[in-house]
């Protein structure tokens, strides 16, 4: 047995079910090993677009993500999905190839320090020196990768190491015992909260991470607190919830603004505060905050929590259950928000203008999708109505990045998405901009066999930035935003896929569930109307929160 063939045994005792990643000539016997494995290797068109899959099993499953490069140019592509399944919460275990280290202390071809290049971007990274040390360092990447607050982590693998003889077995896998609050938190928090007026509950992935949707659930309406959710915690609490007040992280006013404007009292459960910055929401550091996560709160001037209940999340919820004293209706503040928040969005049901609105196509997508399926968001304009207005029953059904925000995540992050949940609906929803940075990896998805519709807002332009520079300069004033697209449904039936143009409003829906139907991937391009940017960054400036 060599090296690598250790690796891969020791990757089978973590449960690995796929490797996303390219070949190279420096992880040879890595992929030769692979090849003799239960590990389904998925060769991918481009190594970032291996590293978003990975990003995205990880942050669906719960269990890292393993994506494989070769060295120099292979592994610098792994670099932006690697940064953002570190700062969106995901784990992921990045292995890359290298030289072999007889090379290292002279200038060689394609050699980089790869560990000092992933020292940033990750929670831990190691190079195997030695092929004896091979489970000790999967053990720990997997463990340190997976345990909260997860994140990647990266190997690097000589390639004389990966072909040397070595004697060894795979480590036993540790369980991760939880860990509980302390009485003392438990009982300052729930005086906090029963004093409270007006409070408001802030939730987050962690909650998400923690498997704690019901607990939350149960704990806002036991004591009727309404629940705002970040891009990230969506579906902790179904968006159905009378409780429910939808999103926040807009940056511009929005409804839910004037929510914090007038709360007395914010409890954060599994807020990362990566996801919307607690300056935002909270400028003078006035609002008097609880958190509760499995770990500390973050240092921050604006988040300076009165009380941290620090431990597993669901327990510690239902243990303030049992000492809080708050009963009867919530604040007419919070009802009032929430009506005009369910207002906004409705009024969007039956507009039939064309290009579509960005309100009116979200809107009709969350007709078509079920409860759930499915709906990962690129980055651009379209992820701030996304936000906005696709609304969850329950976790993990919209995948949005907001701690590293990388555009190009989408079709890639479908793909994964579509091999964990083979039976349900799923759609990139992205921007041509996205579209275009990684549209080649659904060659990847035909052939593989994850049919899902890619779904393309069509602007002719990098919106989003568009949006910002208006906002700053003035309307008029946007400047090296614009460009030209292809066919975009020529360029999906070259591929081998179906390729849809929307024409009207009314053909959104039918081509959406005709699309969706496919046993192939299918691109849908469907003009959107970014003038509705502008309109709401006006309509967000003349917002009044008086009680």
């Amino acid at each position: 047995m060599n090296t690598a063939e250790l690796l891969v045994q020791c990757l089978e005792n973590e449960d690995v079910q796929y490797v996303f990643g390219l070949p190279g000539e420096e992880n040879l016997h890595v992929l030769e090993a692979l090849k003799k494995s239960s590990i389904q290797f998925i060769t991918t068109r481009h190594e970032q677009g291996a590293a978003f899959m990975a990003d995205v099993y990880g942050r669906l499953t719960g269990k890292a993500g393993v994506c494989l490069s070769t060295l120099g140019p292979g592994a610098t592509n792994l670099m932006t999905g690697v940064a953002d399944a570190n700062l969106d919460g995901a784990p992921l275990v990045a292995i890359t190839g290298q030289v072999g280290t007889d090379r290292m202390h002279i200038e060689s071809h394609q050699y980089l320090d790869l560990v000092a290049m992933f020292a940033p971007v990750t929670k831990w990274n190691k190079q195997i020196v030695r092929p004896s040390i091979t489970p000790e360092v999967v053990r720990k990447a997997f463990k340190r990768s997976q345990t909260e607050k997860p994140g990647a982590v990266h190997i690097d693998l000589p390639e004389n190491i990966a072909a040397m003889p070595v004697e060894g077995k795979p480590l036993h896998r540790d369980n991760i015992e939880k860990t509980y609050a302390s009485f003392a938190s438990i009982r300052a928090a729930a005086a906090l909260i029963s004093q409270a007026i007006n409070p408001l509950i802030l939730v987050g992935n962690g909650a998400i991470r923690a498997q704690a949707s019901d607990a939350v659930t149960q704990f806002a309406t036991q004591l009727n607190i309404p629940v705002a959710n970040t891009f990230m915690g969506k579906g902790v609490i179904p968006y159905t919830h009378p409780l429910a007040l939808w999103s926040v992280g807009l940056q511009q006013r929005d409804f839910i603004t004037c929510g914090f404007d007038n709360t007395d009292l914010v409890i954060a459960i599994g807020y990362d505060l990566i996801e919307f910055s607690p300056k935002k929401w909270n400028p003078d550091s006035e609002i008097p905050i609880i958190h509760i996560a499995t770990s500390a709160a973050e240092i921050d001037s604006s988040y300076i929590p009165k009380v941290e209940v620090v431990g597993d999340i669901s327990d510690s919820l239902n243990e303030i259950l049992k000492v809080a004293d708050r009963y009867g209706k919530p604040h007419p503040y919070a009802i009032s928000l929430r009506g005009n928040i369910r207002a906004d969005y409705e009024q969007y049901a039956n507009d039939d203008g064309f290009p579509i609105k960005p309100q009116k196509l979200i809107y009709d997508l969350r007709q078509v999708m079920g409860p759930e399926d499915i709906v990962i968001s690129d980055v651009g304009a379209h992820k701030m109505w996304i936000a906005r207005h696709y609304h969850c029953h329950s976790p993990n059904t919209c995948i949005i990045s907001n701690g590293f925000a990388a555009m190009g995540i989408a079709i890639p992050g479908a793909l994964a998405a579509k091999l964990v949940y083979p039976d349900r609906k799923v759609v990139a929803a992205t921007g041509d901009g996205g579209f275009m940075m990684n549209c080649q990896e659904l060659e990847t998805a035909l052939r593989v066999g994850t049919p899902f519709v890619t779904l393309i807002f069509n602007d002719g332009g990098y919106g989003l930035i568009e949006w910002k520079q208006e906002n700053q300069f003035g309307k008029g004033n946007s400047s090296f935003v614009h460009f030209g697209n292809p066919d975009f449904v020529k360029l999906a039936e070259s591929m081998g896929l179906k390729g849809y143009r929307v024409e009207s409003s009314a053909d959104l829906i039918p081509v959406l569930k005709e699309a969706l139907a496919q046993d192939v991937p299918a691109v849908i391009d469907c003009p959107v109307d970014y003038r509705e940017n502008r309109r709401f960054t006006q309509k967000a400036g003349e917002l009044s929160c008086s009680v």
